[in-house]
């Protein structure tokens, strides 16, 4: 196809020459585009310009601008041009300076057609050996990332859990290239918000992520985990010994600041972030983990743009019963917490979230029986509430919590009532989730569509599919992987292979041809991932799939 074509340039002031190396070659035959030619330097630079070629023939001696003059603006404009210069003077210093500007070939007039011809193809072949090494590297980097994050999540959930020994995580730590060993350990959960409730995507928290991951990189000792959507993030610090200036006490503050200064970029985007304590053994994660969570799990009730600990002292329960209205957080029952709370907690915040929001609520007024039941009602109504929205009926919540006549045992004790809120509460985020799974399986068959019809374009990548079902490309890479078994790359790939294959089965189109038309530039690299991905070449594939002779091929 033409767009695989290489293009080519001539620049030569004696037309005689100039016409005889367009016009004796059959550039097209030979596999060139001629896209241009000019009698000296000054014409062409500006054509060149325009139609950027790939290979630049041009005399040394010319009018107005030389070869060389020529080349070297080229060069600036167009680094990965190969030029070839032609030249009459077969002298040492025009040589010395073809080099030192970058020029790939010098070769001396007058030239024979064919020796032209075979210079020219021999630059060809190192431009294709780029461009496919260029493939393999970039492929590589984007399989490699996405592999990345996923395993690093997949990774941070098994530290978190206490439930393997350190060995086993260190070892797979230093398997994705994360190095866990260190003397003191912290954790820092973060989410950002941009007014709009749920998980859609903008450019804006793209910027941020980039900006806190480049962050991350550069302290070195903290590793950032994308956890996906309502997760938010999560920071692992890793602090050195004491007394070394890099332990967590100072590293800490410092990336503390730094997140901050990130987020004083993005005055529309609000931000709330947890941390836990310090512990000195990667076996007490879990510990760290639970304080940051508990303080994380206060974005439902405090306001945001803010960092807080997860040894947030509780205070203390009032000794009477008495409902204490100069305690009383009316705000907290104003903003709806529980509302917010429901729309994107997680299941597993549930207690931390109840906990806190009696606690921000007066502690000593659920001692109150009138305050129980108040509180347990608003709770109930707003988790009934929430769940209508979602499209169930309103019995839903009575098949799950019972009706009112089971809800009036709750109000005999604090323990009691405590229990009841995050059952009800547990209840309504799990309907809630079953809705999301439809959700995304809605969302997943209009990202594979996507994917089938735009898989031939060589641009396609995990943000442009991600962007176009309105997800952040970490949060869809996640979900995607989850729920498809495949990572993005490799669904892409076996899009790609599958209109390949029914290409060479029914056609007798040229690899290179098909290689373009499913979303290859490079036809080698298109070779390497089909015998990669089929055990076989495409043409040795094409030969096990033609008809036998006397089979029917209707």
């Amino acid at each position: 196809m033409e767009s695989n074509k290489l293009k080519v340039f001539l620049v030569e002031d004696e037309i005689v020459v100039r016409e005889g190396i367009k016009k004796n070659i059959n550039w097209q035959q030979e596999g060139f585009v001629f896209v241009g030619e000019a009698s000296d330097g000054e014409l062409a630079y500006p054509l060149i310009q325009s139609t950027k070629p790939d290979i630049l023939i041009t005399d040394i001696r010319m009018p107005f601008m030389d070869g060389l003059e020529l080349s070297r603006l080229v060069k600036k404009e167009l680094p990965d041009i190969r030029i070839l210069v032609l030249s009459g003077y077969n002298e040492f210093e025009y040589a010395k300076e073809a080099i030192n500007i970058g020029i790939a070939e010098y070769l001396l007039k007058p030239i024979t057609g064919a020796k032209l011809l075979e210079a020219v193809k021999k630059m060809a072949k190192s431009i294709q050996e780029e461009w496919q090494q260029k493939q393999y590297l970039l492929a590589y980097q984007k399989e490699r990332a996405e592999n990345g994050q996923l395993a690093r999540r997949k990774l941070f959930g098994r530290l978190v859990s206490g439930k393997h020994s350190v060995s086993t995580m260190l070892g797979e730590g230093r398997e994705i290239g994360m190095e866990l060993a260190a003397s003191q350990y912290n954790i820092v959960l973060f989410q950002l918000f941009t007014g709009e409730e749920g998980e859609n995507y903008s450019d804006e928290l793209n910027r941020i992520t980039a900006e806190m991951e480049r962050l991350a990189d550069n302290m070195q000792h903290v590793v950032m985990i994308d956890r996906g959507g309502l997760e938010g993030f999560a920071f692992l610090l890793k602090g050195a010994e004491e007394g070394s200036g890099r332990g967590i006490p100072e590293l800490l503050p410092e990336f503390i600041s730094g997140l901050k200064q990130i987020m004083g970029r993005f005055p529309g985007v609000e931000y709330f972030g947890g941390v836990g304590v310090t512990v000195e053994r990667l076996s007490e994660l879990k510990v760290c983990f639970a304080k940051a969570s508990h303080a994380y799990a206060y974005r439902y009730l405090w306001d945001r743009n803010q960092i807080v600990t997860g040894d947030v002292e509780k205070e203390q329960k009032a000794a009477d019963g008495e409902l204490s209205l100069g305690g009383l957080n009316v705000g907290n029952l104003e903003k709806n917490v529980v509302g917010k709370f429901l729309a994107t907690g997680l299941q597993e915040e549930t207690a931390d979230f109840v906990e806190g929001y009696i606690q921000s609520l007066g502690e000593q007024n659920i001692q109150s029986l009138m305050f129980r039941q108040y509180i347990i009602m608003n709770t109930y109504i707003t988790a009934a509430g929430a769940v209508e929205k979602l499209g169930y009926k309103p019995d839903v919540m009575v098949a799950e919590c019972g009706d009112f006549k089971s809800m009036t045992s709750a109000f005999v004790s604090v323990e009691q009532a405590v229990s009841y809120l995050k059952y009800v509460l547990a209840a309504a985020i799990r309907l809630r989730d079953a809705v999301s799974q439809k959700k995304y399986a809605k969302l997943l068959e209009d990202a594979e569509r996507y994917i089938r019809q735009n898989f031939q374009n060589e641009e396609i990548s995990l943000n442009t599919v991600a962007a176009s079902v309105n997800l952040s490309p970490n949060h869809f890479s996640t979900i995607f992987s989850q729920e498809t078994g495949r990572t993005f790359v490799e669904y892409l790939t076996f899009v790609r292979m599958e209109k390949a294959k029914e290409l060479l089965r029914n056609t007798n189109k040229k690899t290179s041809d098909i290689a373009y038309e499913v979303g290859y530039r490079d036809a080698h690299y298109f070779s390497y991932l089909f015998k990669k991905t089929q055990a076989c070449t495409p043409r040795e594939y094409r030969t096990k799939s033609a008809p036998r002779p006397g089979e029917d091929t209707v």
